[in-house]
């Protein structure tokens, strides 16, 4: 019993620490997850909705801080029971999102495994199983280190968390799972594959009044996109700065155009506001938001191949 003990505890901590870190580093896909679950056709809890990324903070650090804590033997009973309600809580939206189709991807790994609703209840089914197991037998879960040793472990793992929250949130996901990192080519990202699924870059249209220009800019060589995926959400102190990366590179030859899904009388009130040098072309909001964790933000492509992303904050960082 004692080596199954040490066995599931093994488990349920890398499982949590795993999950929690593919999250941890882009907060931000967790928050549009949880504004997804909150919203009408899903549990109609809409007045969560503006406390969606403070909700995912709190859940993504306590999920991946226990894996830590269940590993290194701290607090077990309290870690233990702890485990066992979050993973309830996951229970019930997975079934929920399976059982009434609701939402297709629970987002419980980030982008970084895609799971069906129902592979991810039944994941958590067998997870609350060795749970239960662990919290009978709690007693035989001990410290692997003496005195204040695991508490200042778990103290340390919480201040490191927290940092790297505080880094991606200001700057972008440390490590990108999506269909749009660097060095993705856009246009093999659009092909459908063999089995018939939909490909991995969808919905990539960059529409001006007439037409679609998107195949026109995956065929340049410089193309500078100024993500601003909703100008009501956008941080207005971040076009300043957007004005002077985009007028640097019109002068080393980029095509510069802003992105958004928000009105073009509202994008054209910006544009003179704050005497942005390009124009907007039209894409689905949910597209940009997947394209790059900031708003506004700026994306750099070189014949379809993403070379370069800054959240607005970095863009002197820029190599042009």
């Amino acid at each position: 019993m004692k080596i199954i003990i040490q066995l599931f505890r093994i488990i349920v901590g890398a499982l949590f620490i795993f999950s929690g870190f593919v999250k941890l580093v882009d907060p931000i896909g967790s928050q549009y997850k949880f504004q997804e679950y909150f919203s009408e056709s899903v549990l109609n809890m809409e007045f969560l909705i503006p406390y969606a990324l403070p909700f995912a903070i709190i859940l993504i650090v306590a999920e991946i801080l226990l894996g830590v804590m269940i590993l290194i033997g701290y607090k077990p009973k309290a870690t233990v029971w702890s485990l066992l309600i979050i993973t309830t809580i996951f229970l019930f939206l997975t079934w929920y999102s399976a059982y009434y189709n609701k939402v297709t991807d629970c987002g419980c790994f980030g982008d970084a495994i895609k799971l069906t609703p129902w592979e991810t209840f039944y994941k958590n089914v067998i997870l609350i199983a060795l749970i239960v197991v662990l919290l009978i037998k709690v007693e035989l879960i001990k410290p692997i280190f003496s005195g204040k040793i695991p508490k200042i472990i778990t103290f340390l793992s919480l201040g490191i968390f927290l940092f790297i929250v505080q880094h991606v949130l200001t700057h972008l996901p440390i490590i990108d799972f999506r269909a749009y990192a660097i060095g993705k080519n856009l246009q093999e990202g659009m092909q459908y594959p063999a089995d018939g699924s939909i490909p991995p870059v969808h919905d990539f249209m960059l529409e001006d009044t007439q037409q679609d220009l998107a195949p026109v800019l995956l065929d340049k060589e410089k193309v500078m996109l100024v993500i601003v995926y909703n100008l009501d959400k956008s941080d207005v102190k971040g076009f300043p700065a957007i004005k002077d990366i985009s007028n640097k590179a019109k002068e080393k030859g980029y095509t510069v155009y802003g992105v958004s899904a928000s009105f073009s009388d509202d994008l054209n009130l910006a544009k003179e506001k704050y005497n942005l040098p390009f124009e907007f072309l039209f894409c689905d909001e949910t597209t940009l938001k997947t394209m790059i964790r900031a708003n506004p933000g700026v994306v750099i492509l070189n014949k379809g191949t993403v070379t370069q992303k800054k959240n607005w904050v970095d863009v002197d960082d820029l190599e042009l």
